[in-house]
């Protein structure tokens, strides 16, 4: 845990880039995520600061039961989906996601420029996320740890 202030791209990306099961993880290749929150000890909701290569994903398309979660744009210009609508963002660009909205949301980077930005989200215990377009559940458990399954329960 640090208790200096220190540059933010400093911080290391976790060795581990996604908890997603294959072959979902090789749709995320192109995302960096630097664990701000972690590396302070922050334990009531999580800041990263993420890279999306050109081409690259933030997430599947997603949405949560519980975590509300917030984009705020620093380089680059992404699109933001949300279920069938498109939205292009730039610099200074922020998004709000609702808990339980039930609204896909994901960030893609069509550009051929890396796209930087932060995230935030609380970390409400219990917090489901769907999947719309993949075979895929994710339930935080209570002791943090997700677990992912296919949609009728079956492990990865």
């Amino acid at each position: 845990m640090q208790h200096t202030p220190v540059p933010a791209k400093s911080i290391p990306s976790p060795e581990k880039k996604t908890i997603y099961p294959q072959p979902f993880a090789a749709l995320v290749e192109g995302r960096v995520k630097r664990k701000l929150g972690d590396h302070f000890g922050l334990t009531h909701f999580g800041v990263n600061l993420t890279e999306l290569a050109p081409g690259a994903i933030s997430a599947l398309l997603h949405h949560h039961s519980k975590q509300d979660e917030f984009i705020y744009i620093l380089q680059g210009t992404p699109t933001l989906l949300l279920d069938e609508k498109e939205y292009p963002l730039s610099p200074g660009d922020c998004m709000g996601l609702k808990a339980g909205a039930g609204v896909g949301h994901q960030l893609v980077n069509r550009s051929s420029d890396p796209v930087i930005y932060i995230e935030i989200g609380d970390r409400t215990e219990g917090d489901e996320v769907d999947y719309p377009n993949d075979d895929l559940k994710a339930i935080q458990l209570p002791n943090g740890i997700w677990s992912l399954t296919h949609k009728d329960g079956r492990p990865y």
